[in-house]
């Protein structure tokens, strides 16, 4: 489908049982393969950025297969360590591409990581430059800085490194998800700042629940016992946190409310967050340990540093549509470096439907029109624009999103579940 065309919706209520998070899948699957034993996976989202993440590991010797209401993973330690030679496709899948190139260190063998033109266009110099410090053999088969990844593996010394954390979160992400297997203790130093911190607590808490020990003095040094992981023997994965944000969101717009399962006040991930944006915005907000629910009530702008929930905070800047004043979202340079140029995409969007908005270095203000305009949307390939941008549908025009299969990256039936909501 080229193009789909949503309302003008009056309201959407109800309740919606979420996919597991993507960011918890890929970390599980890989943690599961690096671990001694079997793996039960459970909840694990099914997408493209997941299926790229099993079929890479299928493609290492990895036995991962489906049982019923789960994924099995065989996992015994480094990937590969018989010498083997192979080249793997992570197409778009950041969560995917970055977390292998460290994990590819610890065996032996021959590997070269590419993926889509957009990923070619996406760092990951940090990450190979903290890999070499600890003694990884790796370079770049094109451009320096960027993917392709060339890895000879000979296992990874470990020691000390420093890393910079000011572009991605997932640079940081990636070396912990190794440093067990090192041949010696690891310890990184944090240089530059650290954006989305919330998602290196997933990290952790992961990394726990298979058994490493991690000590970290506020997000600025790690250090990383080199005792290997074990496995659970099963691992649940909540439901996603960002996925959620467009229903909660649609719930603080219009209808009697909207409630969603699988993620809520128990939640390991920083996007959970997002429901206290939507307080803070006015929106009427019931949480439990597994639940969220809102319902509308008058919206206000804001002006908040959201770099702790950069993929919310896209949510936030449609939802400014809906809001009284202006809203300031701050602090979200690394938008610039995601599926797309998030920044640039989402102010170009915005401006189709009436807004006044005002894009800085890193920063979106944005002022809502009387009355919103029917639009065209362009995704630029970026499941998170396609899905932010139905929730304009709710405000009396219709909106058509262009290219809205990309949403099969994190969640393939999103607009089958949106537009089941719809009253009446």
């Amino acid at each position: 489908m080229d193009a789909l065309t949503l309302g003008p919706i009056k309201s959407l209520s109800g309740e919606v049982r979420l996919p597991g998070s993507k960011s918890i899948s890929n970390r599980a699957l890989l943690l599961a393969a690096l671990a001694r034993g079997r793996t039960r996976i459970l909840n694990l989202l099914d997408s493209e950025d997941t299926e790229l993440m099993r079929r890479a590991l299928n493609a290492l010797g990895i036995a991962v297969t489906q049982d019923r209401d789960a994924w099995v993973v065989e996992g015994g330690g480094p990937l590969v360590t018989d010498g083997r030679c192979v080249e793997l496709n992570l197409g778009l899948a950041g969560t995917a591409m970055r977390p292998l190139v460290a994990a590819l260190t610890l065996g032996n063998g021959e590997f070269v990581l590419d993926g889509t033109p957009r990923m070619r266009e996406r760092p990951i110099g940090p990450l190979v430059d903290a890999l070499r410090a600890l003694g990884a053999d790796l370079d770049y088969a094109a451009t320096a800085g960027y993917p392709p990844v060339r890895i000879r593996a000979g296992g990874l010394a470990g020691g000390e490194a420093e890393i910079d954390g000011s572009l991605s979160s997932q640079f940081l992400t990636s070396v912990l998800l190794a440093a067990p297997l090192a041949q010696r203790p690891v310890t990184l130093r944090v240089h530059g700042g650290l954006v989305s911190k919330p998602y290196i607590d997933i990290t952790l808490d992961l990394m726990s629940r298979f058994g490493a020990a991690v000590h970290h003095v506020g997000h600025q040094r790690f250090e990383v016992a080199n005792e290997g992981y074990r496995s659970p023997g099963e691992c649940l994965v909540e439901g996603d946190a960002s996925s959620a944000t467009y229903f909660l969101a649609a719930g603080a717009i219009a209808g009697r409310g909207v409630r969603v399962e699988g993620v809520g006040a128990a939640s390991i991930q920083g996007d959970a967050a997002f429901a206290a944006v939507l307080e803070a915005m006015g929106a009427r907000v019931e949480r439990s340990a597994t639940s969220v629910a809102v319902k509308p009530a008058p919206l206000s702008g804001i002006d908040a540093d959201l770099n702790h929930i950069p993929d919310a905070a896209m949510t936030v800047a449609v939802l400014a549509l809906f809001a009284k004043g202006v809203t300031r979202i701050g602090n979200i340079a690394n938008w610039r470096v995601k599926e797309t140029d998030r920044l640039s995409a989402m102010a170009q969007e915005l401006r189709k439907l009436g807004a006044e908005v005002e894009e800085g270095p890193d920063y979106l203000a944005i002022e809502p029109p009387a009355t919103l305009r029917p639009a065209t949307i362009e995704t630029y390939g970026d499941h998170r624009m396609a899905m932010c941008f139905s929730l304009a549908a709710l405000g009396g025009v219709p909106v058509t999103i262009k290219n809205p299969g990309c949403v099969a990256k994190t969640f393939p039936d999103y607009f089958e579940k949106f537009t089941g909501l719809i009253d009446g």
